[in-house]
């Protein structure tokens, strides 16, 4: 792999993983209602799913998704499905206190408390692995900047090494914007505006993935 078509790599990632999608907006959610240390088993959850399909995507998942199109339109269906229900969730979530100006707590679920690292690393691999620009990413982007005629895995090994570090990057950012939300989440009518408009963003997300073709 020349040194030119490596800065490409780095170029187009950092713009695609900069894009806000399911992933993003779920890291900063979590963040703002949970707190950053809790929204790191979020971003678990969304590497630990995509560094599988980039694996997967090394395995042949690109020739397998040309072959059985049908794979491609369950994850489709499965991701927009669960995307909804998100939305749906944070749409509909209680705020303690609405009366204007009442302080209420910055979590937005239902007891007020934090959920458990493993629910909030589940969600995060969840939406992560049924996001078909994720999945596409792994079959048909990442493909063409291997050279077939060099080593495949040293090639492999960079390129996931590089994709880790920008998406990484991405979602500490994303965090933190999301931590800087926190303080104006303890007020209830900021609370409940948030919960629609993340939860408006997750429908949305669910809607264009239903509308997606392979």
């Amino acid at each position: 792999m020349s040194i030119q078509t490596w800065w490409l790599f780095v170029m187009m990632t950092f713009v695609v993983s900069a894009t806000p999608g399911p992933n993003m907006i779920l890291v900063m959610s979590h963040s703002a209602r949970f707190g950053m240390r809790n929204a790191l088993a979020t971003m678990a959850g969304c590497m630990t799913a995509l560094l599988a399909m980039m694996s997967l995507s090394a395995a042949g998942l690109g020739a397998l998704l040309q072959a059985f199109p049908s794979v491609f339109d369950a994850l489709r269906w499965a991701g927009a499905a669960y995307l909804a229900y998100l939305g749906l969730k944070s749409w509909r979530a209680p705020v303690n206190g609405e009366s204007a100006g009442e302080a209420a707590p910055a979590s937005a679920n239902t007891a007020g408390t934090s959920p458990g690292a493993g629910h909030l690393y589940r969600q995060g691999l969840l939406v992560a692995a049924s996001n078909p620009k994720a999945i596409l990413f792994a079959a048909a982007f990442l493909p063409q900047f291997i050279r077939p005629e060099l080593p495949q895995l040293p090639q492999f090994g960079i390129l996931l090494a590089t994709f880790t570090v920008i998406e990484v990057g991405w979602y500490m950012v994303y965090a933190g914007s999301g931590h800087r939300l926190a303080a104006y989440l303890r007020r209830a009518p900021v609370l409940k505006v948030f919960n629609r408009v993340t939860g408006g963003a997750f429908i949305g997300f669910a809607a264009v993935m239903a509308a997606a073709r392979n």
